[in-house]
């Protein structure tokens, strides 16, 4: 194996998932602010690393120490950011209905509800985000936050990276006296190692980013168990952008600096790349694709994270580009070498885009296809036969706004988050932030892969009928010990 770190066993595996679940049933015992000073003390022992940290992940995946230096910033900000979920407290929903003893025909009894954690949870390393989205990222951490014990898979891409950060939180746990296996790691390349972390009895919950065709064996793995369990899979999106006729009159030059850019940023290894774009046909739009190419043509080839991506973006682009009724293709100027990958962009009308669903999927890289649209109709049309996304973008002026509001209304039905006059790439960490969308962008479309409420996804409720005060959690006590905000008799209160 690369890198020359072990693989487990299956056998081992079932250990370090008994291990982890008997540190779920430590680490409920913690109170709120002890998780807190947990998740902060792995954020302080991430950056204690040092510049040595960035300087493996630049090594492993050819991303430049700039961007690694703001992902490490966004991951060690997150990890604090659910330490200021769990002191805050109101994310585990709490809501208290107390008794009627005298309401007719029937009394009430005293009902008190919560959210609870699920179990342990196994994290898939994702290979485009090194920190953010792996080891110590967003689904460590808000599995952490929400009480649940952690078991990651490194990926194997950057798996010295993901043994450093491992190390960082092996720190923490021993410095914030915590249970020792509630945070463990594991390194495979194998099939049967995932399906192994999945389908272990003491598995409760799943988070995965990376490829469809990962995120859905993950899901399969776990229908396949004889208890079933919730699998958050961030797969494949092609992010629709839809550029209307009037700005594309009055802002052409803008726009193609604006997407000229997005569609490059990171070598297009983004989850919300801007991979299709949608306008009607038009001198506008023909002025715009032109000045859209010449920024294109500009753009010199980068490398990408590794080899194995390289040849899938140079397989699915070649294949998406050789099929019939492209009638345009613009690259850059610059040949590629090496795993370098050729920013691109093509040009189709739409009967053939709605004919040829090969031309729907996802080119991972620096790619997008633009669609040549007849009139709104056929623009709706088109976004219609779209799968579900993490984002869709509309670009326009107040004028187009006013002038297309069924294609407006259209949009929060295909995905997660609906951006106007922007670019999808770049997520913000926030409470309002909605990184997930309609199958098959997650698969579950109810919850969100960033922000707070993150958290979500490894909760479930309970309710506490007629509890004795001194048996309920803190949360629901009549006394209201941790001070948070609570549903009470229909009202919110302290």
């Amino acid at each position: 194996m690369a890198n020359n770190f072990k693989e487990e066993s299956t056998k081992e595996i079932n250990i370090i998932m008994q291990q982890s679940q008997s540190a779920f049933e430590a680490y409920q015992k913690t109170s709120a602010e002890q998780k807190a000073l947990f998740l902060e003390a792995i954020a302080d022992e991430i950056e204690a690393v040092g510049d040595a940290l960035l300087q493996k992940a630049a090594e492993e995946t050819n991303l430049p120490l700039p961007r690694l230096s703001g992902e490490r910033a966004r991951t060690t900000g997150q990890l604090r950011m659910f330490a200021g979920m769990l002191r805050e407290g109101s994310w585990v929903e709490a809501s208290i209905d107390t008794a009627l003893p005298d309401r007719k025909p029937l009394p009430r009894p005293d009902l008190r509800k919560m959210l609870v954690p699920l179990g342990p949870v196994v994290v898939f390393g994702a290979s485009n985000f090194p920190f953010a989205y792996s080891t110590a990222g967003g689904d460590t951490a808000s599995a952490l936050g929400a009480g649940c014990s952690v078991v990651v898979k490194a990926h194997p891409a950057h798996a010295e990276t993901s043994e450093m950060v491992y190390q960082a939180i092996k720190k923490a746990i021993v410095s914030s006296n915590m249970p020792e296996h509630v945070f463990q790691h594991v390194h495979g390349t194998s099939f049967e190692s995932g399906k192994a972390l999945v389908q272990a009895d003491d598995t409760a919950a799943v988070g995965f980013t990376g490829s469809t065709v990962g995120g859905l064996a993950l899901l399969q793995y776990s229908s396949e168990r004889k208890k079933p369990i919730p699998v958050f899979s961030e797969m494949g999106s092609i992010n629709p952008v839809i550029f209307l006729p009037d700005t594309l009159n009055e802002n052409a030059a803008d726009l193609a600096v604006q997407y000229a850019g997005s569609i490059t940023l990171g070598v297009g290894q983004f989850c919300t790349n801007p991979g299709l774009m949608l306008a009607i046909e038009g001198e506008g739009l023909d002025n715009f694709y032109k000045l859209l190419g010449n920024g294109i043509e500009a753009i010199k080839p980068a490398k990408m994270l590794h080899a194995g991506i390289h040849s899938a973006y140079e397989k699915k682009s070649h294949a998406a580009l050789e099929q019939e009724g492209i009638t345009s293709v613009v690259k850059s100027a610059t040949e590629a070498v090496d795993i370098e990958a050729q920013p691109t962009i093509a040009l189709v009308n739409a009967e053939t885009f709605l004919e040829n669903h090969l031309l729907h999927e996802e080119v991972f890289g620096p790619y997008s296809l633009m669609v040549s649209c007849k009139d709104e109709q056929e623009l709706i049309n088109v976004l219609k036969s779209v799968s579900g996304q993490l984002t869709t973008t509309v670009m326009g002026t107040d004028e187009d706004f006013a002038g297309h509001s069924n294609l407006l209304q259209l949009l929060p039905t295909i995905a997660g988050r609906v951006l106007f006059n922007g670019v999808p790439t770049g997520v913000e960490v926030c409470a309002s932030m909605v990184h997930g969308g309609p199958f098959p962008a997650t698969t579950d479309s109810r919850f969100t892969a960033v922000g707070i409420n993150a958290a979500k996804r490894w909760v479930r409720p309970v309710c506490y009928q007629n509890c004795p005060d001194s048996l309920l959690p803190l949360a629901l006590q009549q006394a209201n010990p941790t001070n948070i905000w609570r549903l009470f008799d229909g009202e919110w209160k302290k």
